[in-house]
């Protein structure tokens, strides 16, 4: 089985068994009727994965993994606020009259600063250290920026990551102020699961752990039957997932150098509400 499915299942156990509820409070996210939107949630939660061992796609539902690894690509590769850079949709309820998501995520990964090796951006950075100096301690990123966030339509959820090289292998943390567990777990996570993978692919590294630190990791009141309900389902092994190998730059990489194989699952969940 899984192992992602094991982790998933437990920390959505402790979410609706010992979490804590937003009932009585006011809330911002409203549904598409006007109803505030309540949550269940834990604070602090933190889940590790190793890449070593498999890769970590749920099996109790399908996750649109071509979609996710286009979506990171989006932002780290792109760099681009963009809706029309993005194959999917999943951003167009963001999209502002000029046609971007404003001064967020892939924007903010594009602004060049002067770091001690020269002016680059965040992402040209990490790749720079991963190469020269791949045990510093400094190899990280932040996309929370203050000084933009009243010109973001949607302030970064994950915002921030480190990497660690031990040895041969990149490991990552990844840092996450919020997030909607069923719309939005195992989407993040196959997918800095997928840039640890192709980080280490362009710097002769091996990929290593991955950390998900979750501030706030809530379960919406309109979801918790369909959660219950995914909690009942079988589990199967985890997909063979991996990269082309004849990729050797990071900005070369595209959707269809994802290679997916033996991805075997329940039926998706159809028509999940989303909050906003």
């Amino acid at each position: 089985m899984s192992k992602a499915d094991v982790i998933f299942k437990d920390m959505c156990r402790k979410i609706l068994d010992e979490g804590f509820s937003s009932e009585g409070q006011v809330v911002r996210p409203r549904w598409e009727d006007g109803t505030p939107a309540h949550t269940i949630k834990q604070f602090g939660v933190v889940n590790r994965y190793n890449l070593q061992e498999e890769f970590p796609a749920l099996t109790l539902r399908p996750t649109a993994l071509k979609s996710a690894f286009d979506e990171i690509l989006w932002i780290w590769q792109k760099k681009s606020n963009r809706i029309e850079d993005l194959n999917s949709h999943i951003w167009d309820e963001w999209g502002g009259e000029d046609g971007t998501i404003g001064k967020a995520y892939g924007y903010q990964l594009g602004v060049k600063y002067k770091f001690a090796q020269g002016e680059m951006d965040q992402v040209d950075n990490v790749l720079w250290q991963l190469k020269n100096t791949p045990f510093s301690r400094r190899i990280m990123t932040n996309i929370y920026n203050f000084s933009d966030l009243s010109e973001m339509n949607l302030e970064p959820c994950a915002y921030s990551m480190t990497f660690n090289v031990v040895g041969n292998k990149l490991n990552g943390i990844l840092n996450q102020r919020s997030q909607d567990t069923l719309v939005a777990n195992n989407w993040n996570v196959v997918q800095y699961s997928l840039l640890l993978m192709m980080f280490a692919q362009v710097s002769g590294l091996e990929a290593g752990e991955f950390v998900h630190v979750i501030a706030d990791a809530h379960i919406y009141d309109r979801h918790i039957p369909l959660v219950e309900e995914m909690l009942e389902r079988p589990m199967f092994d985890a997909p063979k997932v991996r990269l082309n190998p004849e990729v050797k730059n990071f900005y070369d990489f595209k959707v269809s150098d994802l290679i997916v194989e033996e991805y075997q699952t329940n039926p998706q969940i159809k028509n999940i509400p989303v909050a906003i």
